[in-house]
């Protein structure tokens, strides 16, 4: 068999997009683009393969984009981008077959792709060797939830928008802080806390709660000043409630085979998270601590997890497989 896939993890920030030689191939030729550089989905990926590989015609192609995906039509929730359908994109880039799935689904079906060294544990349950469903997790421009379920003809996708649930607030801080974003927004989605702009929000919070002027600081340097009282105090506070919301969702799909977490704020805070409160309380779940404690939590470190995902989308899809048979 010949040909080559085209895949892609297409952010509120960040468009990433790769070649793939068949259904066992690895993702290559990796590029990043600025999402807002491009007017659209279709656009940026007909700049990739301008950029990075002018010599190749795709024969299929899975874009995993950062929104709601349903019906054939797709939305980029953090971008400016119009809303588009699948059609649309396989014309404008005359490729033969074209999926597009919700980045998350994507990065739940690489799941039972990653090895060892792709994922660091977060706290001491380690992982079942039975067959049971998976969930992921990730901050990043946004918050992207979404399971994955064996079945006897293999696992199986859950994608959904769980990042548009209500922040999971436990501690009167926390309470403190879900009003102000309430008060703020109109409501108190966890995307809008367990987020890039999330985590800045939370250090402003905390500064307008204790009356103090604090300099506007963006995730990046949030993370980096773990000395500044204000910004540990706000990386802590992110790290508990994201260990909530894991176990929210852990409860929720039964995913006693474990949680992964994703996104592109936690490699940066990897020490300040397994010190964290995150899995105490992603344990926290009275009466089910006993059901919770046993269930593994890692965080992913693997550089393109959703690229590798669409591979495995495109492997699954009898159409792609087609293309490369005629290719």
């Amino acid at each position: 068999m010949t040909g080559t896939w085209l895949v892609a993890d297409v952010g509120g920030t960040n468009a990433r997009f790769a070649l793939v030689d068949g259904p066992d191939g690895a993702p290559y030729r990796v590029g990043s683009l600025p999402t807002r550089d491009h007017a659209g989905l279709a656009e940026a990926a007909a700049a990739y393969l301008d950029r990075y590989a002018p010599d190749v015609r795709p024969t299929a192609a899975c874009l995993a984009v950062a929104g709601p995906v349903t019906g054939g039509g797709y939305h980029l929730t953090n971008a400016g981008w119009p809303k588009g359908t699948r059609q649309q994109v396989r014309e404008h880039l005359g490729v033969p077959h074209l999926e597009i799935l919700n980045d998350f689904e994507a990065l739940a079906l690489a799941l039972p792709r990653l090895g060892p060294d792709d994922v660091i544990p977060i706290g001491p349950a380690a992982r079942t060797a039975e067959a049971a469903p998976l969930a992921v997790v990730g901050p990043g421009t946004g918050l992207g939830v979404a399971g994955l379920v064996p079945t006897a003809a293999g696992w199986v996708p859950l994608p959904g928008e769980g990042g548009q649930v209500d922040v999971p607030a436990a501690t009167d801080r926390e309470l403190a802080v879900a009003r102000l974003l309430r008060a703020e927004h109109g409501a108190a989605r966890a995307e809008s806390l367990l987020s890039g702009t999330g985590l800045a929000r939370i250090h402003r919070y905390l500064a307008m709660l204790d009356g103090v002027q604090a300099e506007p600081l963006d995730p990046a340097r949030i993370c980096a000043h773990g000395d500044d009282p204000l910004c540990a105090e706000a990386v802590g506070m992110f790290c508990a409630l994201l260990g909530s919301l894991a176990g929210n969702v852990a409860l929720t799909l039964g995913a006693r085979g474990g949680v992964h977490l994703g996104g592109g704020i936690l490699p940066r805070i990897a020490d300040e998270l397994r010190r964290s409160d995150f899995r105490a309380r992603f344990e926290a779940k009275p009466p089910v601590e006993d059901y919770m404690r046993a269930i593994p939590t890692s965080l992913i470190v693997h550089p393109n997890p959703a690229l590798l995902g669409a591979a495995v989308r495109l492997a699954q899809t009898p159409a792609a497989l087609e293309t490369l048979e005629t290719a």
